[in-house]
């Protein structure tokens, strides 16, 4: 159950944060491409999220 938890925090501020960046980045006129903004902070939450799983063991 914690672990469901954990999941789904995690699946929302990684939505936020996505959003957040691809927010800032389509607003300001000196940015491109808001949609590669987006994609990068969701590989970024992915990658940071593969590390937490490969130290705590991986076995759910």
């Amino acid at each position: 159950m914690l672990a469901l938890l954990v999941v789904v925090l995690l699946v929302v501020f990684t939505a936020l944060g996505s959003g957040a960046v691809a927010y800032a980045v389509h607003r300001s006129p000196t940015l491109n491409g808001p949609v590669m903004a987006g994609v990068t902070t969701v590989a970024a939450f992915t990658a940071i999220l593969a590390m937490v799983v490969a130290a705590g063991g991986g076995n759910a």
